[in-house]
C-alpha cells in the first residue's frame, strides 16, 4: 500500500526531562489552632477573626497569627493556580494534536508569569469553598462563633496539609512563612520569615518584573527598593531573592553591640523602627558591627514584629550573640553540659600537619582555611618523596574535585616589609579548581591599614573539626621532637622548606623545590609549636569567626564578584548551658539540674516567642572522622585515627589516668606494629599501688633487631575507660640515642572551652574592639593558685605605670608573684621564649635594626629598666625573685650531613601557650605583645580550655586533682624540653616542688647552657654585653673555625682543655655534648646589656612608629 504524498510523518522532538519542583517539605507538616481572637469582643464579623496556629514539622515548631481574610486569600490563590494549570494542560493537548497533524511548527507556548510548579491539576485537590464555612457562620453567641470558627479552620488546614503537592506550593509556603533555609538544623531553629523591601543591593530581575504587584501607595517597582525574602535565625539575618532560593543576597551576622550609653551596661538594640517621610511606608533598620541596613515592611505591625524578633534572637541566651560573654568574648563558654565539646593537643608540626591532612582527606562539604602565611607546595607528611599526595595543593584539589567547597582567606602583606608573597599563593590556589575560593585582605591603601596583620591560623573541616594554634600551613614549620638542624641530601625538608629566617628569606617563589640556603653550610632553624583540635560547639564558634571575617573581606574586596559567595555561620543546637545535667567533680562549677513538670517535660527550656522551644531536639551528632586504612606509608602519630574508636557521644575518655583507692594508673597502649628498621615501641603501662607519687614498673621484653621496648605497666581490669593507641614512628636511630618520647599527640578529651579572639573594625568589621585573649590571660594569672607555664614567640608587656606598652600580662604576673611572696607561699612562673627574634640579620648587621628593636622591648619587659618585672621583683625581695620566676629558651645541635660540620641553632619557640595549675590551658595564635592582645591591631584566635576530667597528681608536695588534657600536655612538653624518657615522667609530676623546679629545670638549663657555650661559643650568651664585644668574639671565632653564619654556632674539630693558660688536652666535641639533656637552656639576661638596642637616626626603622615592634 502506497502512502500519498499529501501525508507525511512528523518526527516529534524528544520530550524534555521532567524537572522535579523544588520542595521545602518532604513530609506533611501539621497544624494546630491554639486560639481564636477578635479585635473587638462585641464584633462577631468572621473576617476579623485572628487565629494563633502552631505548626509542627519534624523537630521544628513555630507559631503564626493569621486573620481569616489571609486564609481566604490563600484559598483563592490556590484556586487560581489550579485554573491556570488546567488551562495550560488543555492548551498543551491542543498544541500536541495540531503538531501531530503537521500543521504547526514547534513554537514555544507562552506561559503565565506565575506558573512555576510542574504539578498536574489532578494532584492539586484544592479544598472547596464549603470548607470555609467559617466565613458565613450562623448567628450565635460570641463563644459559639469562636468555637465553630476554630473547628472550621482546623478542618480546612487539615485538608490541604494532607497533600504534599499543595503544601509545597509557593502560595502555601508564603502563607506558612517558610523557605529552604527554615528546616536546616545546622542553621538553628525556625524564627521569623517574610518578605521585606531593601534598597542597598544591586537590582536583580525576578519572574514578576513585568507585572507590578505592589499596592497603589507603596509601589517600589520604579525605585531602588526591591522585595526580598528575609530569614531570621538565632545568629544572623539572611536575605534571599525568594523562599525557594538558597543563594545569599546579603547577611548580617550578629556580633557584640556597644552599650546603649556610657552609664549603662545594657546593650544598644540591634533593630529599631525608623520614621519614614511617607506616612504610608513603614521601615526599620538593623545595625551590627560597622554595617547598618534599612528595610521596609508593608504594615506598621509587621515592622514591630520584625524589630522584636530580631532583638530577641540576638540578645536572648544561651548564645545571645550581641551580648559580651566571659572575658568579653563573642562566644560563650562551651562544654558546661555534655554538648560534644572535645579537644586534643599536638606538639610540633609533624603531629599537627598529619592530623590536618587526615581531616582534609575526610572532608565532605566545605573547608575553611586562614593563615598569616600559606604555601600551596607544603608537604603535610614526610618523607616528601613518598608522600606526594599529602602536598597541600594536591589534597585540596582531590577534595575540590569531589565537590567540596574550599574557602581560603590570606593575609595581604605589605610587600616591602614581608616576603611571604600571598599573591603567588592566591594564583596557585585559584588554579587548583573552581571550587577553591580565595580572598586576600586587607587592601592597605583604601583601608589605611599598613602595620597590622591577620595572624590567625585556622583550618575548619565540615564544621565538625577545626585546628587552631601556632602552626601556619607554610614552609619551615614541619618538625618533630628531634628538631634536626640538617637535612642533606634532602629527605624531610625539600627546597625552600629548609628554612632559616635568621639567614635568608626567599626572594622568589617560582621554584619552591630550589634551595634558598646552602645546606652544607647553614643549619635550618628548628621549629617548636603547639596546635589543638576542637570538636562540637567550639569548632562552630571558630567557623563563625571565619565566616564573619570572610564576609567582611568579600564586601570590601569583591562585592560584585558572583563566584565569591557570602557564607552563613552554623548554629549550635544544644540545651542551654545553665540547664544541663552535669557529672562534674567537686572541683567544677555545679550546674543546676533541670526541673520537670508533672508530665516529665523540661520546663526550663528556652522559649522564644518565635518558638525555639525545641532546641534540645536538635542536638548535633559529632561522628568521628572515618578511619583511613593502614598502608605501607607511615601514618601520623595521631590517636584520633585509631582502628577502633567509640562515637563521640559515647566516648567515656576515662582511661588516661583512673582514680583508685591509692595510686594512679596509666594505660597507654602504644601499639606500633611490625617494622623492618627503626625503633619499635610497645608500651603497655601497668602501675600497681602506691601511697604517694607515681610508680612505674618497667618490664623489658625481648628484641631481635633494633630497639624494642616492652614496658608492661599492668593495669588490671577495669570496666570503663579508653586505651589510647599512639603510633610513634621515630625513624632510624642508634641504640645509644634517647629512649622514647612521651608523645606528640594528646588524648581526645571532653573539656569546657571558650573561643577567644582579638579583632576590631579593620579586621572583622566589628563595632566593638574585642580583646578577650588579653582579658583571659590577665584573669587566669590573677586566679592561678600554684604555677604558670608560658611558651610564646614574644614576651613584651607592661606594668601598671607603663604608658608605652598597653597590655597588662606583666602586671598580672607581678601582682600574683607579690601576693605569693607576701603570703609566704610557693608559686612558680616558667617562661620559654626564643633566644633571638626570628628575623633576618646578624645582631650587629646594619640591616638588623628590627631584630635589635624587638630585643629592646623584650629585655625592657624582662630585666632592664624600671618597667621590667625582674627589676621590680629584685627591688622588693632580692635574690628570692628567682624562686618565683625564670626565663628559658630552647637549643639543639647536630651535623649538617653525615660528614658535615657539627652545628647548633636555637629551636624557635613559636607556640602560644599558657598552662595554669595543671587544670587550664590557653592555646592560640596570639603573642604576648600589644600587636596581638589589644584587639585593634593584629587579628588573633585562641581557645581557653578547662579540664572536666581529673586525675590524681601532686602539687607542692600534696595530692592534687590535675586535668587530663592539661597535665598530659605539660608532661609531653617538659619531657621533650628536659630530655626525660617516659619512665622518668614521675620526676616532674609536681611542677612547683624544689626537686622539679630547682634540681631539674634550673640545673638542666644551666648545665646545657654551659656545655653549649664551651663547645660552640654560640650567641646569644651572657658573656657578650656590647656590640664591640660581639664583633671581637665573632671575628676570632670565624678566623678560628673558618665558618661564617649569622649566629655562628659551629663547633671546632677539637676542643682545647686548658690549665693555667696552657693546653693540656684535646677533647672531641661529641663527648662533651653527651651531657646535654633535652633542649632547655637559660635565657641570656645579660646579652647586649650595655647597648641601647633601639633604632638610631641613620636607620630606616627609626622613622617607623615604635608600636610596630611591640
Amino acid at each position: 500500500m502506497s502512502i500519498p504524498d499529501d501525508y507525511m510523518y512528523v518526527k516529534m522532538p524528544p520530550e524534555p526531562p521532567q524537572v522535579r519542583p523544588v520542595w521545602i517539605f518532604d513530609e506533611l507538616p501539621k497544624a494546630v489552632i491554639i486560639s481564636v481572637s477578635r479585635p473587638d469582643a462585641s464584633d462577631i464579623t468572621p473576617m476579623l477573626l485572628s487565629y494563633t496556629i502552631e505548626f509542627h514539622y519534624k523537630e521544628f515548631k513555630w507559631r503564626l497569627t493569621k486573620k481569616a481574610s489571609q486564609v481566604l486569600y490563600l484559598h483563592f490563590a490556590l484556586k487560581k493556580r489550579a485554573f491556570i494549570e488546567e488551562f495550560h494542560e488543555k492548551q498543551e493537548q491542543v498544541k500536541e494534536w495540531i503538531q501531530n497533524l503537521g500543521l504547526l511548527d514547534h513554537t514555544p507556548v507562552v506561559h503565565d508569569d506565575e506558573e512555576t510548579d510542574d504539578v498536574s491539576v489532578k494532584k492539586r485537590n484544592v479544598p472547596s469553598s464549603a470548607a470555609l464555612s467559617v466565613i458565613k457562620p450562623a448567628l450565635g453567641t460570641q463563644q459559639s462563633v469562636s468555637d465553630r470558627a476554630k473547628i472550621a479552620m482546623q478542618g480546612y488546614l487539615n485538608h490541604f496539609f494532607s497533600n504534599l503537592d499543595i503544601a509545597n506550593s509557593k502560595e502555601v509556603c508564603r502563607f506558612l512563612e517558610v523557605s529552604r533555609l527554615s528546616f536546616l538544623p545546622e542553621y538553628g531553629p525556625k524564627l521569623k520569615e517574610d518578605y521585606v523591601s531593601i534598597k542597598h543591593l544591586p537590582k536583580f530581575r525576578t519572574e514578576n518584573d513585568a507585572t507590578c504587584t505592589c499596592s497603589l501607595f507603596s509601589c517600589c517597582c520604579n525605585s531602588n527598593w526591591q522585595k526580598v525574602w528575609a530569614v531570621l535565625k538565632p545568629g544572623f539575618l539572611a536575605l534571599l531573592q525568594d523562599p525557594f532560593e538558597t543563594k545569599l543576597l546579603d547577611i548580617i551576622i550578629f556580633d557584640m553591640l556597644p552599650p546603649s550609653d556610657d552609664k549603662s551596661d545594657e546593650r544598644a538594640p540591634l533593630a529599631v523602627e525608623t520614621k519614614e517621610k511617607n506616612p504610608l511606608r513603614f521601615g526599620f533598620q538593623v545595625s551590627c558591627g560597622a554595617r547598618t541596613i534599612k528595610l521596609r515592611s508593608r504594615t506598621n505591625s509587621k515592622v514591630k514584629d520584625w524589630v522584636n524578633a530580631i532583638n530577641e534572637a540576638a540578645l536572648r541566651p544561651p548564645e545571645g550573640w550581641c551580648n559580651p560573654h566571659r572575658h568579653g568574648s563573642f562566644a560563650p563558654p562551651r562544654g558546661i553540659t555534655e554538648d560534644g565539646s572535645h579537644v586534643q593537643w599536638f606538639v610540633d608540626g609533624e603531629a599537627g600537619f598529619g592530623a590536618i591532612a587526615s581531616s582534609i582527606e575526610q572532608a565532605k562539604s566545605e573547608i575553611f582555611i586562614t593563615d598569616w602565611w600559606l604555601c600551596p607546595e607544603l608537604y603535610l607528611r614526610r618523607p616528601f618523596d613518598s608522600n606526594g599526595p599529602s602536598r597541600l595543593d594536591a589534597l585540596l584539589e582531590a577534595r575540590a574535585k569531589q565537590g567540596v567547597q574550599i574557602y581560603i582567606l590570606l593575609y595581604k602583606e605589605v610587600a616591602l616589609a614581608l616576603k611571604i608573597n600571598s599573591m603567588y599563593s592566591k594564583k596557585r590556589l585559584l588554579n587548583i579548581h573552581e571550587n577553591v575560593k580565595v580572598l586576600r585582605y586587607p587592601d592597605h591603601f583604601p583601608s589605611g591599614v599598613y602595620y597590622w596583620s591577620h595572624h590567625e591560623k585556622i583550618v575548619v573541616v565540615d564544621n565538625q573539626i577545626c585546628y587552631i594554634g601556632g602552626l601556619d600551613l607554610c614552609f619551615g614549620r614541619y618538625d618533630n621532637p628531634q628538631h634536626k638542624v640538617g637535612d642533606s641530601p634532602p629527605v624531610i625538608w625539600p627546597g625552600k622548606d629548609y628554612y632559616n629566617p635568621r639567614e635568608s628569606e626567599p626572594n622568589s617563589w617560582e621554584d619552591t623545590m630550589r634551595d634558598e640556603v646552602d645546606r652544607s653550610r647553614i643549619p635550618r632553624m628548628p621549629w617548636h609549636d603547639v596546635q589543638c583540635a576542637l570538636w562540637g560547639p567550639p569548632c562552630r564558634d571558630v567557623a563563625r569567626h571565619f565566616v564573619q571575617r570572610w564576609n567582611y573581606a568579600k564586601r570590601n574586596k569583591a562585592p560584585n564578584e558572583q563566584t565569591i559567595p557570602l557564607l552563613m555561620p552554623q548554629y549550635h543546637m544544644v540545651i542551654p548551658h545553665y540547664l544541663g545535667k552535669s557529672n562534674q567533680s567537686d572541683h567544677q562549677t555545679e550546674i543546676p539540674k533541670q526541673k520537670n513538670d508533672q508530665n516529665g517535660k523540661d520546663v526550663n527550656k528556652l522559649n522564644f516567642s518565635s518558638s525555639v522551644q525545641d532546641i534540645p531536639l536538635l542536638l548535633p551528632k559529632e561522628p568521628l572522622p572515618p578511619v583511613p586504612e593502614r598502608t605501607n606509608q607511615r601514618p601520623p602519630p595521631v590517636p584520633l585515627f585509631k582502628k577502633k574508636m567509640a562515637r563521640s557521644e559515647e566516648l567515656p575518655l576515662k582511661g588516661f589516668v583512673d582514680e583508685k583507692e591509692k595510686g594512679v594508673d596509666f594505660d597507654f597502649d602504644f601499639d606500633r606494629g611490625k617494622r623492618e628498621n627503626g625503633v619499635d615501641f610497645d608500651f603497655d603501662f601497668d602501675r600497681g599501688k602506691r601511697e604517694n607519687g607515681v610508680d612505674f614498673d618497667f618490664d623489658r621484653g625481648k628484641r631481635e633487631n633494633g630497639v624494642d621496648f616492652d614496658f608492661d605497666f599492668e593495669r588490671g581490669k577495669r570496666e570503663n575507660g579508653v586505651d589510647f593507641d599512639f603510633d610513634f614512628d621515630r625513624g632510624k636511630r642508634e641504640e645509644e640515642e634517647r629512649e622514647g618520647e612521651l608523645g606528640q599527640v594528646g588524648p581526645r578529651t571532653a573539656c569546657r572551652c571558650q573561643i577567644i579572639r582579638s579583632v576590631g573594625n579593620w579586621s572583622a568589621g566589628t563595632s566593638q574592639t574585642e580583646e578577650s585573649i588579653h582579658n583571659a590571660y590577665c584573669s587566669l594569672i590573677e586566679k592561678s593558685e600554684h604555677f604558670i607555664y608560658i611558651e610564646n614567640q614574644f614576651f613584651i608587656s607592661g606594668l601598671e605605670r607603663d604608658d608605652t606598652i598597653k597590655n597588662r600580662v606583666l602586671e598580672a604576673l607581678y601582682r600574683r608573684i607579690m601576693r605569693a611572696h607576701n603570703e609566704n607561699k610557693c608559686f612558680r612562673v616558667i617562661l620559654v621564649i626564643p633566644l633571638l627574634p626570628g628575623f633576618q640579620g646578624g645582631i650587629d648587621d646594619g640591616g638588623a635594626a628590627s631584630v635589635r628593636a624587638i630585643m629592646h622591648w623584650q629585655y625592657r619587659t624582662i630585666c632592664r629598666g624600671s618597667n621590667s618585672i625582674l627589676h621590680n621583683l629584685y627591688t622588693k625581695m632580692g635574690n628570692k625573685a628567682q624562686n618565683y620566676i625564670s626565663f628559658y629558651g630552647l637549643r639543639t645541635y647536630g651535623n649538617l650531613s653525615d660528614s658535615g660540620a657539627l652545628v647548633t641553632n636555637q629551636i624557635y619557640v613559636h607556640s602560644k601557650l599558657m598552662i595554669v595549675d595543671d587544670r587550664i590551658a590557653l592555646i592560640g595564635s596570639a603573642n604576648i605583645n600589644d600587636r596581638s592582645l589589644l584587639g585593634s591591631r593584629d587579628s588573633e584566635i585562641g581557645v581557653l580550655i578547662e579540664d572536666k576530667e581529673f586525675v590524681d597528681s601532686q602539687m607542692d608536695g600534696k595530692q592534687w586533682k590535675a586535668g587530663k588534657f592539661t597535665l598530659s600536655l605539660r608532661l609531653s612538653l617538659w619531657c621533650e624540653h628536659l630530655g626525660l624518657r617516659a619512665g622518668e615522667m614521675s620526676q616532674i609530676i609536681d611542677p612547683v616542688d624544689d626537686t622539679t623546679y630547682k634540681n631539674i629545670w634550673m640545673e638542666t638549663a644551666k648545665t646545657n647552657t654551659m656545655v653549649y657555650q664551651d663547645v660552640f661559643s654560640c650567641v646569644p650568651n651572657d658573656l657578650i654585653c656590647s656590640r664591640y664585644a660581639f664583633r671581637q668574639s665573632i671575628n676570632q671565632l670565624k678566623e678560628k673555625i673558618g665558618h661564617n653564619t649569622i649566629d655562628l654556632g659551629v663547633a671546632p674539630g677539637k676542643l682545647e682543655a686548658n690549665k693555667n693558660g696552657e693546653i693540656i688536652n684535646f677533647i672531641n666535641p661529641i663527648e662533651k655534648l653527651q651531657s646535654i639533656k633535652g633542649h632547655i637552656v637559660c635565657f641570656p639576661l645579660e646579652f647586649m646589656s650595655q647597648e641601647d638596642l633601639r633604632p638610631f637616626f641613620g636607620e630606616s626603622e627609626f622613622y617607623v612608629a615604635p608600636h610596630v615592634f611591640h
